[in-house]
This record gives C-alpha cells, sequence and structure tokens, in this order.
C-alpha cells in the first residue's frame, strides 16, 4: 500500500470545483501539491487557503492545451519537490447543445452545434489530459516516481443527451487507462505507475448546487441516494485508489446508484 504522506500530486484545474477539493483533502492527510489552473485569481486564492492548513503547495499557471505548459509543470513538481505520485487531471469545460436542432412548426433543422463548440470541449477535456499525464509520467519514469495516473471521466462517457461533445471527451478518457496499462505492463512500468479513471456522477460543485431548484431536483430524482455527490467523496475514492496498488487499468463510478432516466 502506498502511503499519502509526503507523496506528490499534480492536480491541473484546481482553482475549483473536484480539482481544489481533492488538494486540500491531500494535503490534509500529509500529501504535497502542485496545482495548476488557468485562472490566476481562482489559483492564487486555493494556494493561500491550502497554505492556510499547513500544506506544502507549489503553484503554476497552466493551460492544459499546450504543450509547453504541460512540460512546465511536471518538471516544476520534480525541481520542486523531487517526485511525482499521482496526477489528477481536473481541467475541463461543458458547452451543452444538441447536434442538430429542428424548427417546432416546420420540422426542418435550424440550428447545429459548430465545429468550434465541439472541438473546444476535446481540446481540454481529452488533449488536454492526453498532454497532462504524457509529460507527467515521463518526469515519473525518469526520476523513479511511484504513483498513479488518476483521469477523471463521467457518467456523461455513457451518452447524455445535449452532450455529444462531452461526452466524447469522456468516453475516451474511460480507455485511456487500458490502453496505458497495456503499454506500461510491456515495459515492466506497471509495478510502478498504474492508471485507473474515476467516473462521477452529478457533484455538489458551486455551478451545480447554484443551478434552478426545480431542474436540480429533477437530476436527483434519478440518484437513487437522493442527493449530490460530494466532492471529498470523490477525494476519498482517489485516495483509496492510489493507496491500493492493486488497482489498475480499470473505470470507477461515483454517482449515487445514478439511473440515467430509469428507476429499474
Amino acid at each position: 500500500m502506498l502511503e499519502i504522506k509526503d507523496a506528490v500530486a499534480v492536480i491541473t484545474g484546481a482553482g475549483s470545483g473536484i480539482g481544489e477539493a481533492f488538494a486540500k483533502y491531500w494535503v490534509q492527510r500529509g500529501g504535497r501539491v502542485v496545482i495548476a489552473d488557468v485562472i490566476p485569481e481562482n489559483l492564487s486564492r486555493v494556494e493561500k487557503e491550502i497554505v492556510k492548513l499547513g500544506g506544502e503547495v507549489q503553484s503554476t499557471l497552466c493551460d492544459v492545451t499546450k504543450e509547453e505548459d504541460n512540460r512546465r509543470l511536471a518538471v516544476l513538481a520534480i525541481e520542486t519537490f523531487g517526485a511525482i505520485n499521482l496526477v489528477l487531471p481536473c481541467a475541463g469545460i461543458i458547452k451543452d447543445g444538441l447536434l442538430l436542432s429542428t424548427d417546432r412548426e416546420t420540422g426542418k433543422v435550424n440550428q447545429k452545434m459548430s465545429l468550434g463548440q465541439f472541438q473546444s470541449v476535446l481540446d481540454i477535456n481529452l488533449i488536454g489530459v492526453f498532454l497532462t499525464i504524457r509529460e507527467c509520467a515521463e518526469q515519473m519514469i525518469n526520476s523513479g516516481s511511484k504513483g498513479l495516473l488518476c483521469l477523471m471521466s463521467s457518467t456523461g462517457s455513457l451518452g447524455t443527451a445535449g452532450q455529444i461533445n462531452y461526452s466524447s471527451s469522456k468516453a475516451a478518457i474511460s480507455v485511456i487507462p487500458k490502453v496505458i496499462t497495456a503499454e506500461f505492463f510491456r515495459r515492466n512500468l506497471t509495478g510502478r505507475i498504474r492508471c485507473v479513471a474515476v467516473a462521477p456522477g452529478y457533484v455538489a460543485t458551486s455551478m451545480v448546487k447554484g443551478m434552478d431548484g426545480k431542474a436540480l431536483n429533477k437530476i436527483l430524482d434519478d440518484v437513487p441516494i437522493g442527493r449530490l455527490i460530494e466532492p471529498e467523496e470523490i477525494a476519498s475514492l482517489v485516495c483509496e485508489l492510489f493507496r491500493n496498488e492493486a488497482i489498475a487499468g480499470e473505470v470507477f463510478f461515483i454517482h449515487g446508484g445514478l439511473r440515467l432516466g430509469s428507476r429499474g
């Protein structure tokens, strides 16, 4: 079993949501963090709050769609703490919309999802993750670090209407752990560096909690536990996946039994 104390986590999208919650959860258990985000004020706030918690933290601005930013992030972790033990790419966006929308009266198409709307989500949610784990894994291998690449998929990977861009990106993320595990197995690396994915359902981030009450209640109608998933519950799962070295190559859903429109 791996120990969290003194272990180094690299977290993108750490200026809010799951990334922020995990960074704080990790340092409260003795870990050290390198946090990255594209919004400087959010990054600065989280860094200060982690310092108040007594945590060891290094922060850097990072656009995950840029190769050089991801390279600098990975190198910074090694230069600052000497290792990378957990990589958690939380940077992501949504730009929901239908593939094709039709006019109620004529039945003809009056709007369609633009290439930009589709591409921008894949650029951050998929290509950004690829670049982050590629650069961090390289530094892990070269530095002799031991640990986990933990990707953030989603229940949206199962296919959610109005999210063809987001669902496509998260479905792609879901297959990456199997591919990396197979590749690292061939290079005798899997005993040292594992890869998994976590797939949350509806999470109690500020954005979700700020939704219209009726819309939120409709969502919760399909969640058997009757509430949103707390970010700290996701953090707890990620920590257990990190500690348990028998776990590799799989996707772990954490959604409160979400039925996706069917009560079963």
